[in-house]
Parts: C-alpha cells; sequence; structure tokens
C-alpha cells in the first residue's frame, strides 16, 4: 500500500484539547488514540500528517476553553469582547502544555520529536517521525521583560502569535465577524513592538494570523523575517476579517513569506457560516487565489484541527489524502503538490530560523 502524502501543518489546537481534558494519561490519549478530536498520532499515521506547528492558546478565565474560530462571528457592528487573562494565569496554563509536548515526546518511544530547528524537522519527515514544533497564539503568558521569553525559547519555542482574538499588553485581535474588513483597531503597542524585535533576535517565527490588519503592517515595517501567517484565507473568497486581503497576501509574498490555509468552515465559505456540509473543494479553492497572489514557494496548510469547525468530509487528520485527491484531480503535478504539502514549511522555517543568526 502506498504511503500518504506526508503533510506539515502551520496550526492545530491539540494540546489545549488535550488540557482541558485533564488527567494523568492525556499524553497516551493522544499517542494510543480515543476516538476524539481531530489529530492524534494513529489519525495522523492514517492520513499522512507529519508534524506541525503545536500551538499553545491559554483558555479565558471562565474555563471554556477556546472558543471554535467562528465564535462570536457576527453579521453587524457589534464585535465579541472576551475577558483579559491575568499573567500568573496564563503561565499555569503555558507550562502544563508545554509539559504536555515533552511528555509526549518522552513517552512516544521515537514517535514524535519536539524540533528546534529546520535539520530536525527534515530528520523526522525522512524516519517517519511525527515533527512537532512549539507555538504560542496569543502572548498572555509573556511577561513585560521577556525573561519568558527566553525560558521558553530555551524549551522549544520556535513560532509565537503576539495575539489570538483579543487584546493584550503587546496588541489587539482582528474580531471574529463576517463581513468585514480586517482593519479594525489599532495595531501593536509599543509593547508588542519590542516583542517582535525579540522574536527575531531570537529567531522566532512571528505569526500574523490573528493580527488586525494595523497590526500586520506593524509587524512588515518591523520584522526583518519572512512574512507568516499560519493558518489564514483569503479575504476575496471569503470576507472575513480574520482572512488576509490581496495587499496583504503580496506583502507575504515581498518578504518570500508564507501561509497557511485554515480548514475552518467560516474562514472558507463566502458567507462565514460554520456549516459541516462545507464543500472540501473550498479549502483547494482558497489554496488557487494564494496561489496567484503570494505563488507557488510561499503557500501551504494550517489547518487548526482540534480548534476549529472543519468540512464533515475531511473529518479529520486521516481525511488529508483527500485534498490530495482534488488537487490532483485539477491538474496539480507532485512536485506542486509536494511543496504545498509540506515542502514550503520546511523552507520559511529554514530562512526563518536562520536569518542573522
Amino acid at each position: 500500500m502506498t504511503s500518504p502524502m506526508p503533510f506539515f501543518d502551520g496550526h492545530n489546537d491539540v494540546l489545549l484539547r488535550l488540557f482541558m481534558r485533564g488527567g494523568v494519561d492525556a499524553p497516551r490519549s493522544f499517542l494510543d488514540g480515543e476516538g476524539k478530536g481531530q489529530l492524534d498520532l494513529p489519525m495522523a499515521r492514517a492520513g499522512g500528517f507529519a508534524g506541525g506547528l503545536f500551538a499553545i492558546f491559554v483558555p479565558s478565565p471562565e474555563g471554556s476553553g477556546k472558543p471554535s474560530a467562528d465564535f462570536g462571528t457576527q453579521t453587524s457592528s457589534d464585535a465579541v469582547s472576551l475577558p483579559d487573562v491575568e499573567l500568573t494565569a496564563a503561565q499555569r496554563a503555558t507550562f502544563s502544555m508545554v509539559s504536555l509536548l515533552l511528555r509526549i515526546e518522552r513517552e512516544s518511544q521515537g514517535r514524535v520529536r519536539v524540533c528546534r530547528d529546520a535539520s530536525d524537522i527534515a530528520y523526522c519527515l525522512d524516519n517517519g517521525v511525527m515533527a512537532s514544533v512549539l507555538h504560542i497564539e496569543g502572548a498572555e503568558a509573556i511577561d513585560p521583560e521577556f525573561a519568558l521569553l527566553e525560558v521558553l525559547h530555551a524549551a522549544g519555542l520556535r513560532s509565537l502569535g503576539p495575539v489570538w482574538s483579543r487584546s493584550n499588553i503587546f496588541g489587539h485581535g482582528v474580531p471574529f465577524r463576517c463581513p468585514s474588513s480586517p482593519d479594525i483597531g489599532p495595531g501593536l503597542t509599543e509593547l508588542g513592538k519590542e516583542l517582535i524585535r525579540a522574536c527575531n533576535r531570537l529567531r522566532i517565527m512571528v505569526d500574523l494570523s490573528h493580527l488586525n490588519e494595523r497590526g500586520f503592517w506593524d509587524v512588515a515595517e518591523l520584522s526583518d523575517a519572512p512574512l507568516v501567517a499560519t493558518h489564514s484565507n483569503a479575504h476575496a473568497l471569503s470576507p472575513h476579517s480574520r482572512n488576509l486581503t490581496d495587499r496583504q497576501l503580496a506583502a507575504i509574498r515581498e518578504t518570500g513569506g508564507m501561509v497557511g490555509v485554515n480548514f475552518a468552515t467560516s474562514f472558507l465559505r463566502e458567507d462565514g457560516r460554520r456549516q459541516a456540509d462545507t464543500p472540501l473543494e473550498l479549502v483547494i479553492d482558497h489554496i488557487e487565489h494564494m496561489l496567484k497572489m503570494v505563488g507557488e514557494d510561499g503557500v501551504g496548510f494550517g489547518s487548526d484541527f482540534d480548534g476549529a469547525s472543519i468540512p464533515a468530509e475531511l473529518g479529520n487528520a486521516a481525511g488529508l489524502p483527500k485534498l490530495v485527491e482534488i488537487m490532483r484531480q485539477r491538474g496539480y503535478g507532485e512536485a506542486l503538490i509536494e511543496k504545498l504539502c509540506w515542502r514550503n514549511w520546511l523552507r520559511v522555517l529554514g530562512r526563518t530560523w536562520s536569518v542573522g543568526s
């Protein structure tokens, strides 16, 4: 039987799912599978999920976990307001999720590896090991002096989104609203700009996915690394505030950056609705628009597994070969499919982590 095409993925929320699940056996539930969620090791092996950015997201104080990617999608001018997250609580949750990933690695008997550079990922792809990269989605756990940033970098942090879709001391996230421009509210704070500079110094990739448009341009002005949105779609096809305009996509192309197309139905559909019967073809429609705007070296996948409502036809990570089938039906050559599925991510991560070092 032919092995599925390997996928390196820009974003998943499996650590949050395991954190909310709780229990000392949470790492084992990922490694052995328990028929829950959208991503675990058996699902990954079945679908060719070879690795990706494993996000740490700090739940809101009410303890409801992470709202799905289409939480609060509005058709009016009213945005959903979420409470601030206190620093100590954010750090406690962040440490717990870092620990989860390290325990998964330890208990995997070599099947999962926390990757700290591009050669680690290449090794994993060559040897059938799941490559996991530590990512923070919303920097509420980072103190104003950036002491924890240094600690987390030593633990393996290689990618960071300054905000989720709520404001913090570093900037303002874009609210979930459709139809809407992403140009909603102010961008980075002065401390947020210092965070971008600190990430550049440490060679931590900056994720643009939840920044509003002004925050996007703040990063574009400050950063010396490729512009990367790990899990965002095309605003031209789905006019959601979370999606990227053609002007933003052009800026990403100019820096040799990258966009990972998100599977969340709200960001795929023109009407912004959360519907399981959303055609899987829409994922490839967004890929095709990105190819026109960013180029074939700057597009990949950013599934949002375990953090979004995705098309039922895909189901979970085991369904990834269906995307390859659609691409082949549309006449994509194998070299381009490989770029989209994993080679582009390996390129941009390698360049980001080595620039200026």
